[in-house]
């Protein structure tokens, strides 16, 4: 998948668990677990909604990276 995050790192930073971030966000644990796995990419308006708890830009959480593949 070429969206990389480091969504796990600002959680970290800020001291929460995935389901106090996921109440922050109003999102479950769970979808909070599938983002940092790298198994969902969130909608524009979540990516944003994170950027603002962290108090970063969207793009120091979440990484857009082309490869071979993905240059058709």
């Amino acid at each position: 998948m070429p969206l990389i995050n480091h969504l796990k790192e600002h959680r970290a930073r800020l001291g929460v668990n995935q389901s106090e971030l996921g109440k922050m966000a109003d999102v479950s644990r769970q979808t909070i677990s599938l983002i940092e796995r790298g198994d969902y990419s969130p909608s524009v308006t979540l990516a944003l909604k994170l950027a603002k708890i962290f108090q970063v830009q969207v793009e120091d959480i979440f990484v857009y990276e082309e490869g071979e593949d993905d240059e058709e």
